[in-house]
């Protein structure tokens, strides 16, 4: 075989496959068909040379581009450490942020219901005594509900807590299927919950250990379980008004973007259960625990607010990078 002439021949093809390469991240659907086919046809030019010709310097060129453009078109993978390190400074706090409204609505709602309901629970003896035996409730306030946070061992309890913690954000974050209808009833039986417990204490003039038990873990706890509910309902919102994107577009990224928040708040939540385990039952003054709750509480909106902001900026939704329903097709 006439290496020169071959060379001549296919240089042309080589040159377009190279630039096609060098610029894969803005090709439009036709050029990527391109680039595939350009990529098929220099390697079967590779094996060519190879079997026939043997010109180390033509070899060494193909062999180049032809990996390279394996590359673009197979995907290089992505070192797990840069796709960990992009969830936690992108993916969980930008979704989070651009859910912040949605995120502060869910948390002034609990808590106007929760005042409100624990206060007419702390008033009225008949609502207690609905509740209630007078016996059973002083046996809560006594005992039952200090008692709850210390009588496992702290390891079986942390776990315990964070799982089901973990499962009243993900029921949050299901519920989204169905428009988030459901959501607003779960935390209004969440913000009951609390409310009767409040109630119940502040009768009998225990409210200073309700909060010295519950804020240290709590603040965290809720936030999370407030964050899952936004997100939620965001996304059910998402399909009364999807934007200017197509329907099934908008719900498809976003509902990927609610998925790192589901993974995120895996994390938040374990935090949140070392804390109720270790700190709120443990011999450290009240003031020390709720100040410990705080700090965490201050550490995570922090983070949200700083990360998601500048990913914001930069235009990040919170979408996997690449995603299939928006890549170039001809």
């Amino acid at each position: 075989m006439d290496i020169d002439a071959f060379v001549a021949a296919h240089r042309p093809v080589w040159d377009r496959l190279d630039y096609l390469v060098k610029n894969r991240s803005s090709l439009n659907g036709a050029e990527v068909d391109e680039l595939v086919e350009l990529y098929q046809r220099v390697a079967t030019h590779l094996s060519i040379v190879r079997s026939s010709a043997k010109d180390p310097m033509v070899v060494g060129r193909l062999s180049a581009l032809v990996a390279r453009a394996r590359s673009a078109v197979t995907g290089a993978h992505t070192p797990a450490w840069r796709e960990l390190a992009r969830f936690f400074t992108v993916s969980f706090p930008v979704v989070a942020y651009r859910a912040r409204w949605w995120w502060l609505g869910s948390s002034l709602a609990f808590l106007v219901v929760g005042v409100v309901m624990g206060t007419w629970v702390a008033v009225n003896p008949d609502v207690q005594a609905s509740i209630a035996s007078p016996d059973t409730i002083t046996q809560l306030v006594d005992h039952d509900f200090a008692d709850y946070y210390s009588e496992h061992p702290a390891a079986s309890f942390a776990s315990q807590v964070w799982i089901n913690n973990a499962w009243v954000s993900a029921q949050m974050i299901i519920y989204s299927v169905v428009m988030g209808l459901p959501i607003p009833y779960a935390l209004y039986a969440n913000a009951e919950n609390v409310a009767v417990s409040a109630g119940l204490m502040a009768s009998r003039g225990k409210l200073d250990i309700f909060f010295g038990l519950i804020l240290p873990h709590g603040l965290l706890e809720l936030t999370a379980v407030f964050l899952a509910a936004a997100v939620g309902m965001r996304l059910g919102w998402t399909v009364i008004d999807p934007g200017p994107r197509r329907r099934v577009e908008a719900l498809a990224e976003q509902g990927r973007a609610v998925m790192s928040v589901a993974l995120g708040l895996v994390a938040v939540l374990f935090v949140s259960g070392l804390i109720e385990a270790f700190v709120t039952p443990s011999g450290l003054p009240t003031w020390a625990r709720v100040s410990i709750g705080v700090l965490a509480e201050a550490v995570f909106l922090t983070y949200v607010i700083v990360f998601g902001r500048r990913a914001l900026r930069r235009n990040e939704t919170g979408d996997i990078e690449r995603a299939p329903d928006v890549a170039p097709t001809a």
